[in-house]
Order: C-alpha cells, then sequence, then structure tokens
C-alpha cells in the first residue's frame, strides 16, 4: 500500500516555490484568459499551477496544498463551497480508510511479520532465492499495508541476513556486482523495489490507484471494481517482481550459485521468538480474508443476493467497524482496534484525494479539461501508442522527484481529456498514468521505501540509480503492454473507439 508523505526538499527550494507558485498565480488572474476559455476555467488553471508547484516544492505539507481549493474556489467564483467540499467525501476516500484500518489492525498484532516470517522460511540460503523470497513476501504486504509500514517491518530481517553476509566476504574483494559484495545493495533493494511492485495489484496498494478509481467515477461515471483491477494489474505485478529478480539476480547483481550460511537459522530464530498465533493475530487474520473475499467476489454476492447492493467503499467500511468490534480479551476491554491505533491513519493522504478530486471536478466543470484537451489535439496525427509510451515515460521519471499522489493528481485530468480529444476511451491513457506515477526505483526520495533502505549505510546511491533506471525503462515496456492487452481483456477498452456514454458523461 502507497504512501506519498515524503519530504524532500529543502527549505531553499521550498522558499523558491512559494515564491514563484504565488507569482505565477497573481499574474494568471490578472491576465485575461485565452479565447474559448471561460473566466472560472482560467481561474481553475491559476489553482492548479499553484497547487503543482507547491506539490512539486513542498513549498507547504502536500496534504495542506489540498486543501488550497476550499477557501480559493469559492473565492474565485469557480465552485460554490458545497460543491468544492464534496470530493473530499468522495466514496474511495473511505474505501482507503478502510483499507489502512485493517493495515493498521494487522500491524497492531504482528500479523505481518508473520506472513512475511513464513514466505522467507521456505527459501533456503541461496542469495538469488533470498532475494526473491525478500521481494515476494514484501509485495504480498504491501498489496494491504502501507509501503512504509512494510520497509519498516521487513529491514531489520534484511539486516540480520545481510550481518551474516559479512562472514561471506572474501577478504579483499573488490567486484561489487557480484557474491558477497553485491548482496546487501540488491537485498535492500528487493525489499524497496518488492513494496513498490506490489502495491500496483491492488486499489488499496498505492493512492494513485485509489485516485483514478475516484476520479473516473466522479467524472465520467467508470466503476473501477476492486476486482476488476486486481484482474488488470496483478499479472502487471507478478511478471514485474519477477523481471525484477532475474535483473537484480543475473545481470545488475551477479548472485547465482552464492549462497548465506546461516540466513534460515536467523530467520527461524525470528520466527521462534513470536510464539504461537494470539487470539488477535488469528481474529484480524480471519476478518482480513473476509475482506479480501467480499472485495473479490462482490459483483458475485450483488448478482446472487436480490436488494442487496454492495460497493468496495461498503465492505472497507464494514470491515473497518467490525475491527473496532471483535473483542480479543473482552474482560480486559482490547479489541481488534481503538482510537489510540486508528490515530496513526495517515490522514494527510485521505486530504490529498480530496484535493486531487475537487481540482480535477472543477477542471472538468468549467470546461478547462477540454480546452486542454483541443489544445493538445495536435497529436492527433501521432499513433496512440506512442503517446501512451511518451506519457508513461515523463510520468516514470517525473515521479521519482514529485509525490506519486500529487503527480497523479495534476495529470489524469489532462490525459483524460487529451484520450477524449484523440478519440480514445480516457482508460486507455488513464490506466497507464496512474500505474506509472507510483513505478520510481532510481532515486531515495522518489519513495518512501527507497528512501528507507537507503538510510540503512548498506546502500550506494549509485547502486540504486543503476538498478532503477533499469527497472524503469521495464515498467515503460509492461505499463504500455498492459495498456495494450488487459484493459482490452478486462474493462473493454479498443483503441480507437469512444463509447458514446463516456462521451456523453464527458459533455463532448
Amino acid at each position: 500500500m502507497g504512501s506519498s508523505e515524503f519530504s524532500g526538499t529543502g527549505l531553499k527550494g521550498r522558499i523558491a516555490g512559494l515564491a514563484i507558485g504565488i507569482s505565477l498565480f497573481i499574474v494568471m488572474l490578472l491576465v485575461p484568459p485565452p479565447g474559448n476559455l471561460s473566466p472560472a476555467g482560467w481561474h481553475v488553471a491559476a489553482v492548479g499551477i499553484l497547487m503543482a508547484i507547491f506539490w512539486v516544492s513542498e513549498a507547504l505539507p502536500l496534504p495542506a496544498t489540498a486543501l488550497l481549493p476550499l477557501p480559493l474556489f469559492p473565492l474565485l467564483g469557480v465552485m460554490p463551497i458545497k460543491a468544492t467540499a464534496a470530493p473530499y467525501a468522495n466514496p474511495v476516500i473511505f474505501l482507503f480508510m478502510g483499507g489502512f484500518v485493517i493495515a493498521l489492525a494487522m500491524e497492531r498484532w504482528q500479523l505481518h511479520e508473520r506472513i512475511a516470517l513464513f514466505v522467507l522460511k521456505s527459501v533456503g540460503e541461496r542469495m538469488d532465492r533470498l532475494i526473491g523470497g525478500f521481494m515476494v513476501a514484501t509485495a504480498l504486504l504491501s498489496m494491504w499495508v502501507s509501503n512504509t509500514a512494510t520497509t519498516l517491518m521487513m529491514l531489520p530481517i534484511a539486516l540480520s541476513v545481510v550481518a551474516l553476509n559479512n562472514d561471506n566476504k572474501a577478504p579483499g574483494q573488490q567486484d561489487s556486482r557480484s557474491g558477497a559484495a553485491a548482496f546487501p545493495g540488491a537485498l535492500l533493494l528487493s525489499v524497496a523495489y518488492g513494496a513498490t511492485a506490489g502495491g500496483l495489484a491492488t486499489l488499496v496498494g498505492t493512492p494513485p490507484n485509489a485516485f483514478l478509481a475516484g476520479f473516473m467515477r466522479q467524472t465520467y461515471g467508470i466503476e473501477i471494481g476492486f476486482a476488476q483491477w486486481m484482474a488488470m494489474a496483478l499479472p502487471l505485478s507478478v511478471v514485474l517482481l519477477f523481471v525484477m529478480w532475474w535483473l537484480m539476480t543475473r545481470v545488475i547483481f551477479r548472485l547465482k550459485g552464492h549462497s548465506i550460511g546461516g540466513a534460515q537459522e536467523v530467520i527461524r530464530e525470528r520466527a521462534a521468538s513470536q510464539g504461537p498465533m494470539s487470539t488477535g493475530e488469528k481474529r484480524i487474520g480471519v476478518l482480513f480474508l473476509l475482506l479480501a473475499a467480499a472485495w473479490i467476489f462482490r459483483p458475485l454476492i450483488n448478482k446472487q443476493i436480490p436488494g442487496v447492493a454492495l460497493d468496495d467503499t461498503v465492505v472497507a467500511m464494514i470491515a473497518a467497524l467490525l475491527a473496532f468490534l471483535i473483542p480479543v480479551d473482552l474482560k480486559r476491554g482490547v479489541f481488534l482496534m481503538n482510537w489510540d491505533w486508528a490515530q496513526r491513519l495517515p490522514f494527510g493522504i485521505l486530504i490529498l484525494f480530496g484535493g486531487g478530486l475537487t481540482l480535477a471536478s472543477a477542471i472538468d466543470n468549467t470546461g478547462l479539461a477540454a480546452w486542454i484537451g483541443d489544445q493538445l489535439a495536435v497529436l492527433g496525427g501521432l499513433p496512440p501508442i506512442l503517446i501512451v509510451i511518451a506519457m508513461i515515460t515523463l510520468l516514470i521519471f517525473l515521479t521519482e522527484l514529485t509525490s506519486n499522489t500529487a503527480t497523479t493528481a495534476a495529470f489524469l485530468p489532462v490525459v483524460a481529456a487529451l484520450a477524449l480529444t484523440l478519440g480514445e476511451h480516457p482508460l486507455l491513457l488513464a490506466v497507464p498514468a496512474a500505474l506509472a506515477a507510483s513505478c520510481a526505483f532510481m532515486l531515495p526520495v522518489a519513495t518512501p521505501p527507497n528512501a528507507i533502505v537507503f538510510s540503512s549505510g548498506h546502500l550506494a546511491i549509485a547502486q540504486m540509480a543503476r538498478a532503477g533506471v533499469l527497472l524503469n525503462v521495464v515498467s515503460i515496456v509492461l505499463i504500455t503492454l498492459i495498456a495494450y492487452s488487459a484493459l482490452l481483456l478486462v474493462f473493454g477498452v479498443q483503441p480507437g473507439v469512444l463509447p458514446e456514454a463516456i462521451s456523453a458523461a464527458a459533455g463532448k
């Protein structure tokens, strides 16, 4: 599960962002709108540019910037306060909130660590298999638990194995890309990259996925169900994990044939220290399985039970509320969740969702989206696949420096409008854009997992950059393939075809 609340901008950069953003905002308000664009649309553009600059420079905390539409849109006559505030209560926000509550309950009872150790106990002591085990364990958890929490939990286990590796390193060994010398960097990168790949697989795995679902529902009436998303994105996640593992153990680092003596002993000792499963672990495990099953089989449940209208958000909130009601020790008044733990919810991400969805709503309702699409109509002569590749490339490298949620919020309305102008289904560009925004592998500041493993001191930035640039290229290829295969199979998106219902919803 992704997190975008990571600050990597210095004070000078923030001051510069503040000055540039406010200056451009004032200038745009003083300049009349260009032809064919309404004053309200121009004011939205001014607010959007202000927010984009603030997000990139972190002139304000990311969630604080997401609150700017609340005062600015009513003051500028863009939308009344009720319409401005409505997207902050979009169902996708409560979908993510419910997912966060269950993830926090898993963390509280340490179920996530038990799952990870169970996977790691089965991989043996070969370096390449250990890399694969850490990737798979981290990815499985990151589908449901935040990337940051998953990485923080996996890091001590990884460092224990790295410490054993020092005994296997031959004196004077110089090749940092093979054997014991390469293993620490490779193992730590496998944790960070596994978290990123796993987050792609579910709607609650990383914020851009959920933001896309909320944006499509709000703007075009397109419903993206949990099962639908998994049917499309889980294969991408699995293939990306396999390619990552192969590149990390055969190309970027050469680990085949090398082993870490005692690695399994360390893992088994850590697993043994947990003792038998506690009542809390068992009950949150059952609740989690029921939640996942309800998300996956929701369409079937709605068909089989007349009068039931289950929604992914409804399912998530039922599970979250049950976590506060299910007892672990009734005599002591202990339940699966309490409010002290619930206060650890990353409310900033939920506010970020609301601000992005409000901005997207204003861009669409004021005609700014259609105007932007018309300005980009010159791209109509290019094959759509080239546009998809160029967009994915831009976003993957841009998100190395910016928040993935903020990047998604800024770009989705634009790429969706471009798709409509080109006569394409908006999902053809919007889905690759959301996926690309989560694929940042090169720099420590790109994602919290990258920053966490880099801070361990066992990883050189050159190692991360060398591995990351190759994985960025791999991501471009795989996401493009998804756009022209899984989108057709799962969502019925056909290149060159814009359904009438979507065209009508967009007002075209």
